[in-house]
């Protein structure tokens, strides 16, 4: 068992398996006598009502093994990978000072990374933000990537030029702090927060993408646009994070009118694949990390 290891961490693109991999871990762990608990590291999985976009385990499929940070935020909420760092730390602690083994699983890069390795995060200017925020107005979201572009490559390169708030915020760093290495992004030698184990799962490409593929049409299938009509009265609307993410963004706009099923679905599930080659990428750039097949239903050390 993986008890020299006081975090275990399971991670990898969207639709490798990593929930029912930690299921399995946990239980492996409390047939040998000890006892696990799990963390949520998929930012999207933060939110209350956000469930089949996100393939968040219900409470019958987690069985009986504790689950953190999962339904935190209410839709109108901004996610914070800051607040999220400081929160999920505590619980990791809290689980380890229980003498129980924290599970940390998710594909959102930044947010695994924030826990794992030392991260200081830039505060907020309120009124630069608000000015970016009326210039991506008036602009569109495709100058104001280019400026950041243009003024930071290497980051751009890492954050999808249509997820507008991220533009923004590494623009909001750039000015308040004039230094493009304080964007939050991997260190070229991270320090690790605490001892880890860092597993990833890992799938050839034409076969993750037919899964991503099928899985998108499942959750329209599922249900996915009831629970989006549902989480309209909640006000996903107005949410500055929720409404923008993959799926619920393209059901908003079925349900709006501006766009049919079938290009709700193909948004998704091209959007899907892209974020997957950004989740490949990042997780890559792990230098301590074990490799496993998409599916694994085990660690090789446990």
């Amino acid at each position: 068992m993986a008890s020299g290891n006081p975090l275990i961490a399971i991670v990898g693109a969207t639709g490798t398996g990593k929930s029912q991999l930690s299921l399995e871990v946990a239980r492996r762990i409390q047939d040998e006598g000890g006892a696990s608990e799990i963390v949520n590291a998929d930012a999207m999985q933060l939110y209350r009502g956000m469930d089949i976009g996100t393939a968040k385990l219900s409470i019958a499929e987690r069985a009986g093994v504790p689950h953190h940070m999962l339904d935190v935020l209410d839709v109108t909420e901004e996610a914070s990978v800051a607040a999220y760092q400081v929160q999920a730390r505590a619980v990791i602690d809290d689980i380890i000072a229980r003498r129980a083994t924290p599970i940390l699983v998710g594909g959102s890069g930044l947010y695994v990374s924030s826990v794992l390795f030392d991260f200081e995060f830039p505060g907020h200017d309120d009124a630069v933000r608000e000015r970016l925020e009326s210039e991506l107005a008036e602009q569109g979201p495709g100058l104001m990537f280019a400026r950041l572009k243009e003024l930071a490559p290497e980051a751009a390169a890492r954050i999808d030029s249509q997820n507008s708030r991220r533009v923004l915020r590494a623009l909001e760093v750039i000015e308040m702090t004039g230094d493009t290495a304080a964007l939050g992004t991997l260190p070229e030698e991270p320090v690790y927060w605490r001892e880890s184990a860092i597993y990833g799962l890992t799938d050839a490409r034409d076969a993750l993408v037919e899964r991503l593929d099928r899985r998108v049409e499942r959750m329209w299938a599922d249900g996915l646009l009831e629970e989006v009509r549902g989480l309209i009265p909640a006000g996903i609307e107005r949410g500055v994070t929720a409404r923008r993410a993959i799926g619920y963004a393209q059901a908003l706009a079925q349900l709006a009118g501006t766009q049919t099923e079938a290009e709700a679905i193909a948004e998704t599930q091209a959007l899907t694949r892209r974020y997957a080659r950004r989740q490949v990428s990042w997780f890559k750039r792990y230098a301590d990390i074990t490799w496993l097949p998409a599916g694994a239903t085990s660690l090789h050390n446990l």
